[in-house]
């Protein structure tokens, strides 16, 4: 029987690579995005359904797993891959954008979750990935919100893979790292413009202005590639491993996190982050 994987935030970056690849691999796809007519491109693909599903919306995300059962007859993977960040000093960020935050990053994901559940335990088995990121293991300064989500969404991934064990539904968690040619940068430059910093930051945009140009040049060239193929192969390797981190750029940060101390860890990350300017080196 060909199998069958409902992914969301599939209308750019890794949602849209990650159909692609699983359509290529002979899946049944149902690709589900906030705006249906984004995925044009994908619709004309064979064995690919476009439908809307909008995280912050629970009954899209009912409509769009009972559309996708009513055509294909199951699901098999669910990818929760929607979601954005914002690139902004936490000091000046809304409160209806910190909710924001979490209502798509984690309790989007959740509600998901929660919606393909019924399903996966009438069949006993199911697969569910979580997209998590590098900054769901490390933090970085101006990613506080989004560190924020992909910390809690990479808790609440691992509490549930014990779970759901139990119904014979495996968790799955992978971690990338940045892909400038996604839509991802852009909008989460463009949320910044939601925030006011007090100038008493202004030293400091500018040291890390200067460190993520750097950060950005670093990243993996072909990342969208490999994200999409990890997370294929993360969903259907049948293993029990509940992490997979798929981007080069981000493993040294990982392996500094999780396989030195904390002081050595902390060395690791000032080393990067700790005020450079003449103006912060002269604040008290």
């Amino acid at each position: 029987m060909t199998r069958t994987v409902l992914i969301t935030g599939c209308s750019s970056g890794f949602g849209e690579a990650t159909a692609r690849v699983f359509a290529d691999r002979g899946w049944n796809v149902i690709a589900t995005m906030r705006r249906p007519k984004a995925g044009a491109d994908l619709a004309r693909l064979e064995r690919v359904l476009v439908t809307r599903l909008d995280v912050q919306d629970q009954s899209s995300i009912s409509a769009a797993i009972e559309e996708g059962i009513a055509r294909f007859g199951r699901i098999d993977v669910v990818v929760n891959n929607a979601g954005f960040g914002m690139n902004a000093v936490f000091e000046g960020i809304p409160r209806a954008k910190v909710l924001e935050q979490f209502e798509v990053n984690v309790f989007g994901a959740m509600d998901v979750v929660r919606a393909i559940l019924p399903h996966y335990r009438a069949k006993r088995s199911g697969v569910i990935l979580n997209v998590s990121s590098g900054v769901g293991v490390f933090g970085l300064p101006m990613a506080s919100l989004y560190n924020a989500s992909k910390f809690a969404l990479e808790g609440f991934s691992e509490a549930l893979s014990y779970e759901l064990a139990a119904v014979n539904v495996m968790v799955k968690i992978v971690e990338p790292g940045a892909a400038p040619s996604t839509g991802f940068p852009s909008r989460s430059g463009s949320e910044a413009q939601h925030s006011t910093t007090p100038d008493d930051y202004d030293a400091f945009l500018v040291d890390m202005g200067r460190i993520y140009s750097g950060f950005r040049n670093g990243a993996d060239e072909d990342a969208v590639e490999k994200v999409a193929a990890g997370i294929f192969n993360a969903a259907t390797d049948e293993s029990d491993q509940l992490r997979y981190v798929l981007t080069d750029d981000i493993k040294p940060f990982i392996a500094a996190r999780r396989e030195t101390s904390e002081a050595e860890y902390m060395r690791f990350m000032r080393g990067f982050f700790a005020p450079r300017s003449e103006h912060a080196a002269e604040l008290p």
